[in-house]
């Protein structure tokens, strides 16, 4: 019988792998397993003692350090339901989620308490623990329900976590997941690609979001690997020294970080001039420059990687090719908050170009409304791992949980002959051409951003006609041309207007004529995006 709660599923590890290293710093202060599962008790015990027990919502605020995961296995082993919250979340919308989950404590850091505490908050109210030692910081307490009784007994259809999504079109929604949905899901991944003590895994993406969450953290210290924390927001200079220290075997992360590697460091070496450009464009030396680029990664990433996991949106085609080619080892995995997250996906080992993998196994996907014409319908999908759904919010639930238990994520796909998912594009996003053409601005967003001088963008419409937002790299064109817009601010105007016209020529040579862009604008600043860095379309419409 599969063990489907997470204590269940990971407190033997703090056992079967005692000496181990568990949850730590890149910098090496962390915890071993033995250690982790005897600061996990000690937390416990502390909720109790204030009053906290199973069924009760304790939100944590912190970035990701291994504070966050004792906090987390602290409230998900005793019953209670963990809120975790994204640590870039305003002070309002902290305070709505509290109030709106009820949630009766909160584990913050000292950096984020001030969105505790600011006005009109709930400070009073709830207990305040600092993550970063468990102290209490007030003194909030609730009547003892069960004295004497240690924990509660935690059962798979239990309620693990409510998961806020940051979302694309601006509503935040309160995700249930229950300890069955999160534990099938981790087994579920395990099947694809199981991590065990000689796993390194180096963590760059939110806790709080459900693809770390769950694979990042429950899965990975159910097999005895270690979890390393950079401790600091993950840019370059963060990084770099992280993982050649830490060496990883095994990371997770969004396609816009990829996507900036291999434009900002990866193509223009490959074409930093006319004949290198030249060459580059023959496929067959494409494919040896590919290679040669994809050792010089791997070193970068401390040359032991063996999964690069890549989620939470579409990946450019042209970044996935170089990675294809390349030989690096990339795994696309598709799937939402509200199932775990993953539905869909391929270890590095059996990766189809451009596609996001076979269903996982026990979870059924098919497609829903299917196009007659094209193949592509509603992805849908029912399993053990489907959100038990919205808190307090069963008729939002109803819209997307069907009778027969059938989630409808809103996402267009088709399947090839052989049962493999590929992704279109969401049904919200679909712009419908003068003469009914499905337009999906995600195809029409990778055409442009694969222009040398294009950082991102944005396809919409605007009284009938297609418009691109383009946000372009200003550095590169500064330096590409330096000499002419030395001389005035003019001059890089007028620059930018002509690199806006090539790209309005580049696009509209590369997509079908139902697809081609009316106009192209510049968008001066970068556009704002979720917590795995997808642009949040809603501001923009």
């Amino acid at each position: 019988m599969e063990k489907l709660t997470i204590p269940e599923y990971v407190f033997p590890s703090f056992k079967d792998f005692a000496a181990h290293t568990a949850l730590s710093f890149v910098d090496g202060v962390g915890y071993t397993y033995q250690a982790l599962g005897a600061e996990v008790a000690r937390v416990q015990k502390l909720l109790r003692l204030y009053g906290i027990d199973k069924g009760d919502k304790v939100a944590i605020l912190s970035m990701n350090t291994p504070y966050w995961g004792i906090a987390f296995f602290a409230i998900t082993g005793m019953g209670a339901v963990a809120v975790p919250l994204l640590p870039d979340f305003h002070q309002a919308e902290v305070t709505n989620i509290l109030v709106h989950s009820e949630s009766k404590a909160i584990f913050v850091s000292e950096a984020l308490a001030y969105k505790v505490r600011g006005e009109n908050s709930v400070a009073d109210d709830i207990l305040m623990i600092r993550i970063d030692d468990f102290v209490p910081i007030n003194e909030v307490t609730f009547p003892v329900v069960r004295p004497g009784v240690d924990v509660a007994e935690v059962l798979p259809d239990d309620l693990a976590s409510i998961i806020y999504t940051s979302g694309t079109t601006g509503r935040s929604k309160g995700v249930m997941l229950s300890h069955k949905n999160v534990v099938s899901d981790a087994i579920t991944s395990g099947k694809i690609h199981y991590m065990n003590t000689a796993d390194r895994m180096l963590s760059v993406l939110p806790l709080s979001h459900a693809y770390e969450n769950t694979l990042g953290l429950v899965l990975p210290l159910s097999g005895g690997a270690s979890v390393y924390y950079p401790g600091k927001p993950a840019t370059a200079s963060v990084l770099l020294p992280a993982l050649k220290k830490v060496q990883p075997t095994a990371m997770l992360t969004v396609p816009l970080i990829m996507e900036k590697i291999f434009r900002s460091n990866i193509l223009p070496t490959l074409t930093k001039n006319k004949m290198m450009a030249r060459v580059y464009s023959i496929p067959f030396f494409r494919k040896v420059l590919h290679r040669i680029a994809g050792k010089k990664l791997m070193a970068t990433f401390g040359n032991k990687l063996k999964f690069f996991g890549v989620g939470g949106s579409k990946l450019d085609p042209q970044v996935e090719k170089f990675l294809y080619e390349a030989k690096f080892p990339y795994a696309i995995g598709y799937g939402l908050t509200e199932t775990a997250p993953l539905l869909a996906g391929f270890g590095p080992a059996n990766q189809r170009l451009y596609s996001t993998g076979k269903p996982g196994i026990g979870v059924e996907v098919k497609l829903y409304d299917v196009n007659p014409v094209t193949g592509e319908g509603e992805i849908i999908a029912r399993g053990p791992n489907v959100m038990k759904g919205y808190y307090k919010e069963p008729e939002l639930t109803r819209t997307v949980i069907d009778a027969d238990g059938w989630f409808h994520t809103g996402d267009i796909g088709l399947f090839d002959k052989h049962g493999v998912l590929f992704i279109k594009g969401r049904i919200k996003n679909v712009i419908i051409g003068s003469t009914g053409e499905n337009i999906y601005p995600e195809e029409i967003e990778s055409v442009i951003n694969s222009n040398a001088f294009v950082t991102e963008s944005l396809v919409l419409e605007q009284n009938g006609k297609l418009v691109a937002m383009v946000h372009l790299n200003i550095d590169k064109i500064k330096q590409q041309y330096q000499e002419m817009i030395e001389k005035s601010q003019e001059a890089l105007n007028e620059k930018v207007e002509e690199l806006l016209k090539e790209v309005h020529v580049f696009v509209n040579q590369r997509v079908s004529k139902f697809s081609k862009l009316n106009l192209v604008i510049y968008q001066e600043n970068p556009f704002e995006k979720t917590a795995t860095q997808k642009i949040k379309r809603f501001l923009y419409t």
